[in-house]
């Protein structure tokens, strides 16, 4: 008797099952990305309608209560018919506001320093924002340039200076533009 041995099994085409599997793969992913996508949605509020008429739903628009505004005699800009503006002559003289007086105050750090020690010198300029001042030292019967300038910012304003002469110096400081000098501080360098 002879024995048969079995039929080796059909492969059949395979192309078109990659295909089919691939297919497969791809509906699976997209079922899933569209899922996420979905509760991504929810989890944001994103396509939900405003006005549900929920009556327990916080409102977060604020609109300030209405205020009356002054009124004006005359309007400041006018527009002529050929495009071009003029201007209204003003109908009141303008008030002069009272600006405070400009002032520079100095302030020395110590009153008492050795020789070529550290000598702090602040000051407040009300009204200097930005102005550059000199430091100025009084030998010889007048104010000499000490070779030091600081800026004043926020209307304040800090260096220091170093100095050998001994006995007691005097310092102020000197508006470059303005010259407008402040106080002077005395010091005695020993």
């Amino acid at each position: 008797m002879s024995e048969q041995l079995p039929e080796p099994p059909r492969e059949g085409h395979p192309i078109v099952a990659g295909l089919v599997a691939l297919v497969g793969v791809a509906v699976v992913v997209g079922l899933i990305l569209g899922g996420v996508a979905i509760a991504g949605a929810r989890v944001l509020g994103l396509g939900e309608d405003g006005g549900s008429g929920d009556s327990t739903s916080e409102r977060s628009l604020y609109v300030p209560r209405p205020e009356k505004t002054p009124k004006e005699t005359e309007p400041q800009i006018t527009l002529a018919p050929d495009g071009s503006t003029e201007t209204a002559a003003p109908t009141q003289k303008p008030t002069r506001s009272e600006s405070p007086r400009k002032q520079i105050t100095l302030s020395a750090g110590a009153t008492t320093v050795g020789s070529m020690e550290r000598l702090d010198l602040t000051g407040v300029y009300s009204g200097g924002e930005g102005a550059i001042l000199r430091v100025e030292r009084f030998a010889g019967g007048s104010w000499q340039d000490f070779g030091v300038t600081v800026s004043v910012s926020d209307e304040t304003f800090s260096t220091y200076v170093q100095t050998g002469v001994l006995g007691v110096n005097k310092f102020r400081v000197v508006d470059t533009d303005s010259g407008m000098e402040s106080n002077e501080v005395r010091v005695t360098i020993g």
